[in-house]
């Protein structure tokens, strides 16, 4: 069994990789020994520009980037065309296997999604299949601002009807001082989601929020 959760988004840019590291800042404060993983990365033509995914998740878990990615692409478009741009194919299987045993066994393993769930990885699979194959509890990350009701339900919808169990909606960056609306949208998302909705700041990565992460883990079983 591998302890964990997995993080998807909303949409591309809405924080992900932000809340990622936050969960693994939170368990390494906790004195837990923690992995993450990346399974699909692409954008690397970008980095000059930006921060790379696996670069900010390493520099909390003190992780290799190519242990934390080892699927990469330089192109800052869906997996499925970077793929198909790069002569490969994206099997879900096979990525769900990997990812599960990035790490030592008994680290906690924090992994990260592309995109929002139904990004495709190919022709008949999606982000959604890779969750589902990884069978770890998920933590959805969305902006507090105007559209995230609509976006957020959304995705509990996508997730849940493939049997996707989950555990909260973090909102980041989360302001010091929440308009009126900023806060009707995190009460309005926990009644009609019916899920925790937890706030995040804006945070530098490795700072160790005080998420309740605890309740966001869960266990799947190796393949």
């Amino acid at each position: 069994m591998r302890r964990g959760v997995f993080v998807t988004g909303t949409d591309t840019g809405v924080g992900k990789t932000v809340v990622a590291a936050a969960i693994a800042a939170r368990l390494r404060a906790q004195g837990e020994r923690v992995a993450a993983a990346k399974p699909v990365l692409t954008g690397l033509d970008e980095e000059d520009e930006t921060t790379p995914d696996d670069a900010v998740l390493a520099g909390v878990t003190g992780q290799a980037r190519e242990e934390i990615a080892p699927v990469r692409f330089g192109p800052p478009v869906s997996p499925h065309l970077a793929a198909e741009l790069a002569g490969a194919t994206l099997d879900v299987e096979a990525l769900a296997a990997r990812t599960l045993v990035t790490g030592a066994p008994d680290e906690t393993l924090v992994v990260e999604g592309v995109g929002g769930l139904l990004v495709p990885l190919g022709r008949e699979a999606s982000v959604r299949d890779l969750a589902r194959a990884l069978g770890l509890p998920v933590v959805i990350a969305a902006r507090p601002g105007l559209g995230t009701i609509n976006h957020t339900l959304l995705t509990l919808e996508a997730a849940r009807t493939a049997g996707l169990d989950v555990r909260a909606v973090v909102l980041t960056p989360w302001p010091d001082a929440p308009s009126e609306m900023e806060r009707s949208n995190a009460e309005t998302i926990a009644a009609l989601g019916a899920v925790e909705v937890a706030h995040l700041p804006r945070v530098q990565p490795g700072d160790a929020h005080a998420l309740p992460v605890d309740d966001w883990l869960g266990t799947a079983a190796y393949r």
